[in-house]
């Protein structure tokens, strides 16, 4: 479960972190912000690019820390502008790390509004039965420095294709921490990663384009609510009651709605922060006027945006999206109740966009190669 790479990456250093290593080595600890500086602005590949480094303090760099946490395997690219990166890591593990462009009237491609999704682990331990990040279980936990890797991989793709990157330190508009694995069940580390991303000597991305989504961690959520990063809550309800969410997320068995809500109240209230509530409809599963009754109450009551998602088709699962016209009068129910809800169009259907489709298919094609 848990990997031990031969060398830590720098990318999981904060500024303090770093510095205290440099001086401990008989280094200047004022090194620490010139190397984040290659790091995060100059998004350097080799330690021999720090050219106003000496060559000693690149050779104890190279020889503490790992430089290239992730590599790229391959990149995917839908119709509908939305691109999924595979990851390998030091132990030859995958992730997947998806960019969601938003095309604007009157502007292009490039300028489009952007959102990242990041992982946070290798596989999933929650056993939701709609998705696909967990069909094998849970490998290991991301490192922060893997974390925050995935947005530099990110970074140098946009570099080369958008004029704006050259303009801006990130050429993202939002990062949603909702890809592969439970956000909460690697706390230390995402928390430390989304610290570096947020720092001015980091990236310097606003806490409040951050967003992080968890199945309902109870203890976890009341635990965030008293970080001082000030980030964004997603909620994956995915069921309005007790009953149906039992039948597709086992973690609502630990923690049932009359946990969860109060949870989900406290964190909104400590932070001043409207919660989003995500819901993927399901087909004869979730996706009744009823059960859109009930999402609307509670939606009503925790003060709280709806997030509706179709379904998106998982090889091996029975799943199935409900028609656009159930979709939309589900919806109906939410915005006719007063309730702010947004009901998501498709986005990378024909690249595997649901988390986990691609790193599986990549792993079962890689088995299949080494039995031949």
């Amino acid at each position: 479960m848990r990997y031990l790479p031969a060398k830590p990456s720098i990318y999981g250093e904060t500024l303090d972190s770093l510095g205290a290593q440099l001086a401990a080595h008989g280094h200047p600890a004022f090194r620490a912000r010139q190397i984040t500086e290659w790091l995060y602005k100059k998004r350097v590949r080799s330690w021999e690019d720090m050219t106003n480094l000496s060559r000693a303090l690149r050779a104890w760099l190279a020889a503490t820390f790992e430089l290239e946490p992730t590599k790229f395997v391959l990149t995917k690219q839908s119709e509908d502008v939305t691109d999924k990166l595979l990851l390998e890591l030091g132990d030859q593990s995958l992730i997947e790390t998806v960019i969601i462009r938003a095309p604007q009237l009157g502007v292009g491609q490039e300028n489009s509004r952007k959102t990242i999704c990041i992982s946070t682990q290798v596989g999933c331990a929650m056993g939701c039965k709609f998705c696909a990040s967990g069909l094998d279980g849970l490998k290991r936990n991301l490192s922060a420095g893997e974390i925050v890797h995935q947005l530099i991989q990110v970074c140098r793709q946009e570099d080369a294709r958008t004029p704006r990157a050259h303009a801006e330190l990130v050429s993202f508009d939002n990062l949603v921490v909702m890809g592969m694995g439970e956000p909460l069940h690697n706390y230390d580390a995402i928390l430390r990663a989304l610290t570096i991303l947020n720092a001015d000597w980091g990236l310097g991305f606003g806490a409040r384009r951050i967003t992080l989504s968890t199945s309902g961690l109870v203890p976890k959520i009341r635990q965030l609510a008293d970080e001082p990063l000030g980030l964004r809550l997603a909620i994956s309800l995915h069921g309005a009651t007790d009953e149906v969410r039992e039948q597709i997320m086992p973690v609502n068995k630990k923690y049932p709605l009359a946990e969860l809500i109060p949870a989900i109240r406290e964190f909104s209230e400590k932070r001043g922060r409207m919660v989003t509530l995500e819901f993927i409809l399901i087909e004869d599963i979730n996706d009744s006027l009823d059960q859109a009754g009930k999402l609307r109450d509670i939606a009503h009551d925790l003060h709280a945006h709806v997030n509706l998602i179709p379904y998106n088709t998982v090889e091996g699962l029975p799943w199935k999206r409900p028609s656009l016209t159930r979709q939309e009068k589900f919806a109906q129910v939410l915005d006719r109740g007063g309730v702010s809800v947004t009901l998501r169009r498709e986005k990378g259907h024909a690249i595997d966009a649901a988390c986990g489709q691609l790193r599986l298919k990549t792993e079962k094609a890689r088995a299949a190669t080494a039995a031949n």
